[in-house]
C-alpha cells in the first residue's frame, strides 16, 4: 500500500468508513486501524460479505462503493483518501 509516505490518521479515517457502512464492526484488537481498513475495503471489494451465488465483481464492487463514499457526508479529504485506497488495491487485485 503507497500510503505509507502519507500523514493519514487511520483511526479516524477508519471510523469514517465505519460511518459510512452502516457502523459496520471492524474489530482492530490484534491488528492497527490501517490494517483493518485496508482488509475491510479488500473484503468489500471480492464481495464477502455476500454470499458466493451472488456475489459481484471487484469492478461492480468498485463502483457502488465509489459512489457510497461520494455520497457520504463526510469530509472530501476523507473521501479523497478512501478512493485511493479503493484504487490501490484494485490494482492490487488486478
Amino acid at each position: 500500500m503507497d500510503l505509507a509516505n502519507d500523514q493519514v490518521n487511520f483511526d479516524g479515517l477508519l471510523a469514517e468508513y465505519r460511518s459510512i457502512w452502516n457502523n459496520r464492526i471492524l474489530l482492530t484488537e490484534e491488528k492497527g486501524s490501517k490494517e483493518t481498513l485496508i482488509e475491510a475495503i479488500k473484503r468489500e471489494l471480492l464481495d464477502e460479505n455476500s454470499h458466493p451465488r451472488v456475489r459481484k465483481s471487484p469492478y461492480e464492487k468498485y463502483f457502488s462503493a465509489s459512489k457510497r463514499v461520494i455520497n457520504a457526508s463526510v469530509s472530501a479529504e476523507t473521501k479523497l483518501l478512501l478512493i485511493k485506497i479503493h484504487v490501490e488495491i484494485m490494482d492490487e487485485l488486478s
